[in-house]
């Protein structure tokens, strides 16, 4: 099986606003973003596509012209109560905990990174049938981060060590 990982384009979001499972639009860049992932991957041999359904990569698994497979187990992390709010506006008491231990503790209404982390994996397990198929999967930072880490036996308190720019493509 071969997979590249795709991280959707630059999002049309404001910097230092809390994102995660909100559905965002893309940046004007969005075409030149696209046309640079195409040139990493050879588009007539892709079996599969598979795509959070979220705006940001719903548009870009689009450009593939190829039949799309969306899985809700793609979607970014689940802020919760924090989504589209500025960083700086989260409760002091709120944020505190998480940010000491980001990958355990559950954001109100929302979830953990180990969350985002078991389904992403139930989700890569599931491709396991598909030994020989040539994937692409249009996802987003968090969930390419957990995938990452769980297969190099990186902790994820580590995985933000792994950089992933907007528009990146990684192959595994």
């Amino acid at each position: 099986m071969e997979i590249h990982l795709v991280r959707h384009t630059t999002p049309d979001i404001k910097k230092g606003i809390c994102y995660g499972q909100s559905n965002l639009g893309v940046t004007d860049s969005f075409q030149s973003e696209v046309e640079k992932i195409h040139q990493q991957i050879p588009i007539n041999k892709i079996d599969k596509i598979y795509s959070s359904p979220l705006q940001r990569c719903k548009r870009l698994a689009e450009t593939f012209n190829h039949q799309i497979i969306f899985d809700d187990r793609l979607k970014e992390l689940n802020f919760g109560d924090w989504e589209l709010k500025p960083w700086d506006d989260i409760n002091q008491k709120e944020i505190d905990p998480w940010m000491k231990d980001f990958v355990n503790v559950q954001v109100p209404n929302g979830e953990s990174y180990v969350m985002l982390q078991q389904r992403v994996m139930e989700f890569y397990k599931s491709l396991y049938h598909s030994s020989t198929e040539k994937i692409v999967i249009v996802t987003h930072a968090g969930p390419m981060r957990a995938l990452i880490a769980s297969l190099q036996e990186i902790e994820l308190k580590d995985s933000f060590s792994i950089k992933i720019g907007y528009g990146e493509v990684i192959k595994i």
